[in-house]
C-alpha cells in the first residue's frame, strides 16, 4: 500500500521497532512523502517508550534520525500521549492499528511495526473497502492524529472499486472507543464511564449458546467481562481461550502470572485454556456460527480504560468460515 500511494497515506501503530520491518516501512514512507504523497505517520507515545526496551541506544537514535527525516521531507508524524498527567503515568495511549491510502483500501488489525509481530506472534488483519475506509479513517482523528478533510472527502466520494474475482457485500460494525476523551483529571482511576467496546463485547459473549472462542495476547479481561465469559461457560457454552505461552513475551512474565491469576475460576466453570509458545497477538471473538468480531481490543483492564481501541464485527458467513478455520488450526 506505501508503495502504491499516489495522493495520501495514514498509518497508525501503538509502538514501531527500529528492526528490518521497521527501516524498511520507514524507508518506504520517506521515500512516498518524497514522491508527492501526503504521509501521516501516528505513533502511540508510551507504547514506543514500552518498545524501545526491545531496541538498543544507538539503534533508538537511529530510529530518531530517521524519523526526522521523514518530517524533513514533509510528513506528518505525531507520537499520541492523553491530555491528562495521570492519564500518562499511568499508560494511558491509544492501541488502535489502521493504514488507509487514496486508493480506498484500509488495513485493520492487531499488529504492530516489528519483528515480533510478523515473524513470531500470531496476528489477524484485514483488507477493508468501501464506506468502513472512510469511517477508520475519522477515527485516526479520535486517536490523535490529524486528518485532512479533503482526503475525508476523497475517499467518501470515490469509493474503491470491487476486483471482480472478491466483489460482495459485508456488513461490518465498527466499534471504537478511546476512553482518554471521556476522562477528568484522575484518568482512569475511579473512572466508571462506558466503553462501548467493552459492552458489545459483554454483548457478544453473552449471545453465544453452544460455542464461544476467544484470541488474546493474555487473557485477564476486566471483571465485567470475566464475569460474562463465565456466565457463558456455566449455561453450558464450550468455551476456549487461546492466549499466549509464559515464553511469549522476552521482557517480562508479568502479564502471564497476572492471566493465570484467573486459571482456576476459568477451569472450574469449565473454560478450556490453550497457551501459545510462539505468542497470541490477535483479538477474535467468534459466537456460535457468527457473528465475529476481530481488532485491537486485548482482554485487560488497559484495553477497556487506559487505550484506545477498536474492533469490525460481522455476521457474514465467509468471515466467520475464515474465522472458525483459524481456530481449528489453533486447535
Amino acid at each position: 500500500m506505501v508503495a502504491g500511494a499516489r495522493q495520501f497515506l495514514y498509518l497508525s501503530t501503538y509502538y514501531l521497532e527500529y528492526d528490518a520491518y521497521g527501516a524498511e516501512l520507514v524507508t518506504a514512507l520517506v521515500e512516498a512523502q518524497r514522491r508527492g504523497v501526503a504521509v501521516h505517520l501516528l505513533v502511540d507515545r508510551f507504547g514506543q517508550t514500552l518498545g524501545g526496551v526491545l531496541m538498543r541506544e544507538d539503534v533508538k537514535a537511529t530510529l530518531a534520525a530517521r524519523l526526522d527525516d521523514l518530517l524533513a521531507a514533509g510528513a506528518t508524524v505525531e507520537f499520541y500521549a492523553p491530555r491528562h498527567y495521570l492519564q500518562r503515568q499511568l499508560g494511558g495511549g491509544q492501541h488502535v492499528k489502521i493504514q488507509v491510502s487514496e486508493a480506498g483500501e484500509a488495513l485493520f488489525g492487531s499488529s504492530n511495526i516489528t519483528a515480533s509481530s510478523f515473524e513470531r506472534w500470531h496476528e489477524y488483519s484485514v483488507a477493508v473497502r468501501g464506506p468502513i475506509v472512510s469511517t477508520l479513517l475519522a477515527s485516526y482523528d479520535e486517536i490523535g492524529g490529524t486528518v485532512d478533510d479533503a482526503h475525508l472527502r476523497h475517499l467518501e466520494e470515490n469509493p474503491a472499486v470491487q476486483p471482480a474475482d472478491i466483489a460482495r457485500d459485508v456488513d461490518l460494525e465498527y466499534w471504537f472507543c478511546n476512553p482518554n476523551l471521556h476522562q477528568g483529571r484522575r484518568g482512569p482511576l475511579w473512572w466508571r464511564g462506558r466503553n462501548v467496546v467493552t459492552d458489545r463485547l459483554v454483548d457478544l459473549v453473552d449471545s453465544a449458546r453452544e460455542r464461544l472462542q476467544i484470541t488474546a495476547f493474555y487473557f485477564k479481561p476486566i471483571p465485567v467481562l470475566m464475569d460474562a465469559v463465565l456466565r457463558a461457560a456455566r449455561r453450558g457454552v464450550r468455551v476456549e481461550v487461546y492466549h499466549s505461552h509464559r515464553e511469549a513475551l522476552d521482557a517480562t512474565d508479568l502479564a502471564w502470572i497476572a492471566a493465570a491469576a484467573s486459571y482456576d475460576r476459568l477451569l472450574a466453570s469449565g473454560v478450556r485454556i490453550y497457551e501459545h509458545r510462539c505468542g497470541e497477538h490477535s483479538k477474535i471473538v467468534l459466537v456460535d456460527a457468527g457473528p465475529v468480531a476481530f481488532g485491537s481490543y486485548n482482554f485487560e483492564d488497559a484495553a477497556h480504560d487506559r487505550l484506545a481501541e477498536a474492533m469490525l464485527a460481522t455476521p457474514d458467513p465467509g468471515v466467520v468460515a475464515h474465522a472458525s478455520s483459524i481456530f481449528d488450526e489453533l486447535r
